[in-house]
């Protein structure tokens, strides 16, 4: 990462390098969308590598061993009680119309929970939170379908016209989902322990490793602004009882060109995205996994494109 931000500080330098970037034209990608401007190669192949941190309120409800928890956090929260380092990125590889492309996205934190009830019986406990470690890995693919080109919005110094131009993408994969939820409930007198596990003053209950996988699709719209910049909306829907009952996940960012270095284009991306996802693994009394929550915060990241 120290690399990454020398090179980035040492090509903000050349300011006059984006300007001309820009004019050269666009080539997209997703988590939105890569470099809105790009230098052609030789080779039909281009690839995009962004790594981001997406800092999300996490909202719903959660039932693991016949508890039931409404959970909520804040991104302050959710960075305040992170208990590893998480890992986000996206890659993209295109050619032509066609992209191929994977977004991993791992975190493990403390939340807060709380209303902890038992299905069947009245409240039982107050909860002093959760542990919540989730791993999601999408793969897939985009294909652009349509691209018109509306009237110059302005010249560069050079004589060059920039055209804007709309690009709408269609977007099909698969999404895999692997969760273990660990509610902490406190000990009272009128606590019910079944199926929970005693440690020191407090009870657990413990999900174990839940996983499935969503199959989802969607489509992509990407709408340049000026030269090196770029608008773009994503919307997905999945799940379909194949894996989840429903999902849906909704991206829009802004991506801008910062500077070009030894032959590589860097990005910034700024942008918002939800993802929501409703599972119910179909088991009965202590072996019943339920999540409903919606997962919502802003984006940013630096995409690599060579």
């Amino acid at each position: 990462m120290g690399i990454l931000m020398t090179r980035i500080r040492a090509c903000a330098v050349a300011g006059a390098t984006v300007a001309w970037l820009g004019a050269q034209g666009a080539v997209a990608a997703d988590l939105g969308s890569g470099p809105p401007g790009a230098v052609l190669t030789g080779s039909p192949w281009t690839f995009i590598a962004t790594p981001y941190a997406w800092a999300p309120f996490i909202q719903g409800d959660a039932t693991v061993r016949q508890r039931t928890a409404n959970i909520y956090v804040n991104p302050f929260e959710l960075i305040d009680h992170l208990e590893r380092m998480p890992w986000m990125s996206y890659i993209e590889a295109r050619n032509g119309r066609l992209a191929l492309y994977n977004d991993i996205v791992y975190a493990n934190a403390g939340i807060g929970a709380s209303g902890v009830r038992r299905i069947g019986s009245a409240t039982i406990a107050g909860s002093l939170g959760a542990d919540f470690e989730q791993t999601i890995v999408e793969v897939g693919g985009a294909y652009q379908i349509a691209k018109w080109w509306s009237g110059a919005s302005g010249s560069l110094k050079d004589g060059y016209a920039f055209n804007r131009y709309t690009a709408i993408d269609l977007i099909a994969g698969a999404r895999y989902w692997r969760q273990e939820l660990n509610i902490n409930l406190a000990l009272t007198g009128t606590l019910d322990t079944s199926g929970l596990i005693i440690s020191g003053n407090h009870a657990i209950a413990r999900s174990g490793e839940v996983s499935w996988v969503d199959p989802l699709v969607g489509f992509r719209i990407r709408q340049s602004l000026a030269p090196g910049q770029e608008l773009m909306f994503r919307a997905d829907i999945g799940g379909f009882d194949a894996g989840s009952m429903f999902s849906w996940n909704i991206v829009a960012a802004y991506n801008f060109n910062i500077c070009v270095f030894d032959g590589v284009t860097y990005t910034g991306m700024l942008g918002y995205r939800a993802l929501s996802v409703n599972y119910d693994n179909d088991g009965s009394g202590f072996k019943k996994y339920e999540l409903d929550a919606v997962m919502h915060g802003p984006v940013m990241g630096i995409s690599i494109k060579f």
